[in-house]
């Protein structure tokens, strides 16, 4: 039966669970996984512009003996020139997998419905699943564990942050939000996050205040305050999110050595500071690494190549 991954409520904690393992496994030996995917192709369809999700699926499927195909913007107008139902009913009789990056969920769904191979979410409006388990996984490294870990998110409730706040209630990480009103988490994901937080016993808090969220914070995470399609709010979010800079003094509020983490592109200056995003805390650079590692894990899941390894479910 195919399976999708738009979401990360489409995943039961025993799926993280296996992603998270065999991306590990896959780290420490990239030969074992060589040619595992040899004769596979998956398809790229990227309706925004990208650095890291374009290049480490490109990558990874290369890495595991298949290839990728780019279909930007100019080449399909998915929705325009050619109707959803269309583009995932064609696509999928040529491909065994595609990766989305869409403004709006819904074409996501929608390719989901129509296309008989495997749709994974490479960023929507709403979600960026793969990011999410790339932040936990790198997390896991870090600490070992997420037992009597707190994460701190400051900043922007945005499609990050509800894929970070499910994965992390998921999984049993506890989690502190900060973000100025009207600026916070969305509700739909504080309340599916609350339902797996019962299931796995973490806690979630959410403030207005960015030192309230830092304080005694074992990691602190930040992410851009105008995000791809919000460029004429430009100036109003700059000035909603003026006291919500990860910063030196922000970081006092943490536990000493607190690890920093940001998703990129990174808008220096603004959201992060130089001397926070370059220190010996940050670890964005091991976080824009595992990206490809946990992709890659996905999509042997996904295709069907990893033995008693698929996922459980699927929304």
């Amino acid at each position: 039966m195919k399976k999708d991954l738009l979401s990360i409520k489409d995943l039961a904690p025993e799926d993280i669970n296996n992603i998270l393992s065999l991306a590990e496994k896959i780290k420490k030996d990239r030969s074992a996984y060589a040619q595992v995917l040899s004769g596979k192709c998956i398809g790229l369809i990227f309706q925004k512009p990208s650095n890291r999700t374009r290049v480490s699926f490109e990558i990874g499927m290369v890495q595991l003996g298949g290839y990728a195909i780019y279909l930007g913007p100019s080449e399909l107008e998915m929705g325009k020139r050619e109707s959803v139902k269309d583009v995932a009913s064609v696509l999928a009789r040529y491909l065994d997998g595609i990766v989305a990056r869409t403004y709006a969920h819904k074409d996501l769904e929608d390719l989901a419905r129509y296309s008989s191979a495997p749709i994974i979410n490479g960023l929507s409006d709403l979600e960026h699943p793969c990011q999410a388990l790339c932040d936990i996984y790198t997390i896991r490294e870090r600490f070992g564990s997420f037992k009597n870990i707190k994460l701190a998110y400051v900043g922007d409730g945005n499609n990050v942050l509800n894929s970070l706040l499910l994965a992390s209630a998921k999984v049993g990480l506890n989690i502190d939000m900060a973000a100025p009103k009207g600026y916070g988490a969305a509700k739909w994901a504080r309340d599916l996050a609350a339902e797996f937080t019962a299931k796995s016993g973490s806690r979630m808090r959410y403030y207005t205040k960015a030192e309230d969220a830092a304080r005694d914070a074992d990691i602190i995470y930040t992410d851009v305050w105008v995000s791809m399609g919000q460029e004429k709010e430009s100036k109003r979010r700059k000035a909603a999110f003026s006291g919500f800079q990860v910063n030196d003094r922000l970081l006092k509020f943490a536990r000493k050595g607190c690890v920093v983490m940001h998703c990129l592109p990174a808008h220096r200056g603004e959201e992060i500071t130089d001397s926070v995003i370059d220190s010996p805390n940050s670890v964005v650079y091991d976080q824009a690494e595992n990206r490809m590692h946990v992709e890659k894990a996905i999509l042997l899941m996904l295709l069907g190549t990893v033995p008693d390894k698929g996922f459980a479910y699927s929304a």
